[in-house]
């Protein structure tokens, strides 16, 4: 079953971007992906300058951690990040001098980088995933398999996130720029740039440009949820199906965002200490699209482009299928595309399980939720259930006629089972 969701959209596709880079301190997470196993490399005192590695990861990616303002390191601090959680971080007051360390990085032409240099580059710079995952980007690259195709996912398929969009209709030379010089770069034969179908300006935009690069074509995809995961896309795209990564068919994903990360760090060096975030909902007076360091607290930026249109709020991190309840004390960090703030709803009231199947017919990972969630508690068997392939989309708990949150119990079963096979 294909479902088509409300877009929302509205509210900020047609603005024009606007930066909050002022703020007073910056809260810096120390996190990489999943790898909270951080090594700070500042201490209460230190004066740090803008792009200065604070902390490095302890795990296999082994990844720098970035001061995205200067100033003084009052300590550290635990705020709450996009998942959810709280996580340990940097706080720095900034000093609003942007001050920069003397450093001798070598810049090129985007296309006279070598595969190694490329790398190196991405890994240096802490380039992620920035479109949800926050995965380390040079993993994706960084392989001996032959890269046949690059994809850049510009699909946005989740309602009210309008950043990726913006971005491509805003930055589009630089953005194809950039694709041209992967496809060099790693030898790939050539680059697709995925949209979805009836984005007609975005589609006029691209194609302005597109004309002079040989290698890389425009694809229109359906409009339904969710397009844009991986798999569905790489299927849609190419009519192959992978088990685990798309480069055991010769693709790599990128969204465009992270694209665009890409593209300031090759040419200019800089690492990844700020994106463009969606801040949008009914319960904003002036929603938008916002440059924002990493760090920031999100109540600044609310307060900076207008504030709440009511007292009573409610704030998701990430939009409203993938995203998680938060409260003002969240901070921006780099895999955080969007913060979204509707009006306070009661909570629906929760019935009975129905059996009606319907968690079953939408769950684009052909899982059983209603399964599962009658079954989290019992690990061995819950196991058998495979829950580790829930893309956390929101589906089941969205077609559910009982008003059940399955998406939840399915997400809990898959963190037990992960942590079981840990």
């Amino acid at each position: 079953m294909k479902v088509i969701l409300p877009s929302n959209k509205k509210l900020t596709k047609n603005l024009k971007t606007i930066s909050f880079t002022n703020p007073k301190n910056v809260y810096i997470p120390l996190v990489v992906y999943n790898d909270r196993d951080v090594t700070p490399l500042v201490k209460k005192g230190d004066y740090v300058t803008k792009n200065m590695v604070i902390g490095k990861t302890k795990g296999n990616f082994r990844m720098p951690i970035f001061a995205s303002v200067s100033g003084e390191v009052l300590g550290f601090e635990e705020k709450l990040y996009a998942d959810g959680t709280h996580i340990k971080c940097v706080v720095i007051e900034n000093d609003f001098k942007d001050a920069l360390s003397e450093e001798d990085i070598v810049l090129k032409k985007l296309n006279e980088y070598s595969k190694e240099e490329f790398i190196d580059r991405l890994k240096e710079s802490g380039i992620v995933g920035m479109g949800g995952s926050g995965f380390p980007s040079y993993i994706k690259y960084n392989c001996n398999d032959k890269i046949k195709t690059i994809i850049v996912n510009a699909v946005e398929c989740e309602p009210y996130i309008t950043a990726d969009y913006t971005l491509l209709m805003e930055e589009a030379e630089s953005i194809l720029e950039t694709v041209d010089a992967l496809i060099e770069i790693n030898q790939a034969e050539n680059a697709i740039i995925a949209i979805k179908k009836g984005e007609e300006k975005l589609k006029e935009v691209i194609n302005s440009f597109i004309g002079t690069y040989l290698n890389i074509k425009l694809v229109e995809v359906p409009n339904f949820y969710p397009m844009g995961w991986e798999k569905n896309l790489v299927k849609f795209i190419t009519k192959k199906k992978y088990k685990k990564l798309p480069l055991e068919i010769g693709v790599v994903v990128s969204n465009v965002s992270t694209i665009y990360s890409m593209y300031e760090a090759l040419k200019y060096g800089k690492p990844c200490v700020e994106r463009l975030i969606t801040f949008t909902g009914e319960g904003l007076n002036t929603p938008g699209n916002v440059y924002v360091r990493n760090g920031t607290l999100v109540k600044e930026v609310i307060e900076f482009i207008g504030g709440y249109t009511e007292s009573d709020k409610n704030l998701i991190a990430g939009g409203p299928m993938m995203g998680h309840t938060v409260d003002e004390d969240l901070i921006i960090s780099m895999d955080l595309n969007c913060v979204l703030v509707k009006d306070n709803e009661k909570n629906p009231k929760i019935n009975p399980c129905l059996r009606c199947g319907k968690c079953e017919d939408v769950c684009p990972a052909k899982l059983s939720p209603v399964m599962i969630k009658d079954n989290v508690k019992n690990i061995t068997f819950v196991r058998t259930l495979q829950p580790e392939k829930c893309i956390e989309c929101g589906l089941c708990s969205f077609i559910c006629p009982a008003k059940i949150p399955v998406r939840e119990f399915v997400k809990e079963a898959k963190h037990s089972v992960c942590e079981v096979k840990k």
